[in-house]
């Protein structure tokens, strides 16, 4: 029996781990959405984009060498400007695709995002291919890519037998948890935030008393893709592989998160984000592989059936 438990609790820790990570692309996602009600397509895709960047970066510096003070150092530069590089270009991306199809029907918008990830999947098919030693020498552009292991899964708790919380769990929360306190204070605290909450409620009125919603919505779009970038970068060093199909997979379990949790609704991302980690990695413990995508989604149907607006979702009345 107490094997079982410590089992169990060994899969919870790795669900929240996990779960924090889904999170924090997730809060991507619902940003975007509750300012301008776009279903950003492209944001896990330009997430796989920064994870190519840190592992770029690591080719060109040998990060993956250095220790101690400066392979901190060496990590906090890949967190940085992933998060800079993937803000950045989540910006230029509404500029130059979404903002002139502000008034257009939403539809619209949205074909215009999925066609935007598809741009991006290519971007990443062809940096795969670059002649570096940390992409295979560019031998094979679309196969799964190594990324080193920065950061050990030496146990800080716990040993070979019994609950195991490692240090990559630590960095986890550590990297994941402070940006969304400070996304929380930005949102709640600030002119930005509470401009913010004024076009997400009323873009007319808000434009009507003086907000310059464009730069709100351009600010809102940095600010996701940058934390989409921090995302990339953690998730990288704790699953050891990269591909330019990663954009899928983190992107969709992101979008479910968001859903469940009530999109539009920043707790409700990281709540939506933890329930999907815990999720999977019960099934991963306790049902074959397989099934982890069926119980994701069967849970997402369940949870909308009796909650359409997601958990922490506002019921709204469709506007006319």
């Amino acid at each position: 029996m107490e094997k079982e438990i410590e089992y169990l609790l060994q899969l919870l820790v790795t669900g929240l781990s996990n779960g924090m990570i889904i999170a924090l692309v997730a809060i991507g996602y619902t940003m975007v959405y509750g300012i301008i009600e776009l279903i950003n397509w492209a944001h896990g895709d330009l997430c796989m984009l920064g994870a190519f960047l840190a592992l770029t970066l690591i080719g060109l510096l040998g990060i993956d060498s250095w220790t101690g003070p400066l392979g901190f150092a060496g990590l906090a530069l890949l967190l940085v400007t992933s998060a800079l590089f993937c803000g950045t270009l989540n910006l230029a991306i509404d500029a130059v695709a979404y903002r002139p199809l502000r008034r257009a029907p939403k539809l619209t918008l949205l074909v215009t995002a999925i066609g935007v990830s598809f741009v991006l999947v290519n971007v990443g098919l062809f940096w795969g291919g670059l002649p570096m030693d940390v992409f295979s020498g560019g031998v094979a552009a679309s196969a799964p890519k190594a990324f080193p292991p920065l950061v050990p899964a030496t146990p800080l708790i716990g040993a070979e037998e019994g609950v195991r919380i490692t240090l990559r769990d630590v960095l986890i929360v550590a990297v994941t948890l402070p940006l969304m306190l400070a996304l929380w204070w930005l949102v709640r605290c600030t002119k930005l935030g509470k401009a913010m909450r004024a076009v997400a409620q009323n873009p007319t009125a808000a434009s009507l008393m003086g907000i310059d919603t464009d730069r709100v919505v351009g600010a809102t779009f940095f600010i996701g893709g940058a934390l989409g970038g921090f995302g990339s970068v953690v998730y990288a060093l704790n699953n050891g592989t990269i591909s330019f199909q990663l954009g899928y997979r983190v992107g969709m379990d992101a979008f479910v998160a968001a859903v469940i949790g009530g999109i539009g609704s920043l707790p409700g991302a990281v709540l939506g984000g933890l329930l999907i980690g815990i999720a999977r990695s019960m099934s991963d413990g306790y049902l074959e592989t397989r099934w982890t995508n069926t119980l994701v989604f069967a849970l997402l149907i369940v949870i909308l059936i009796f909650r359409p607006s997601g958990l922490l979702g506002l019921r709204m009345k469709e506007k006319v």
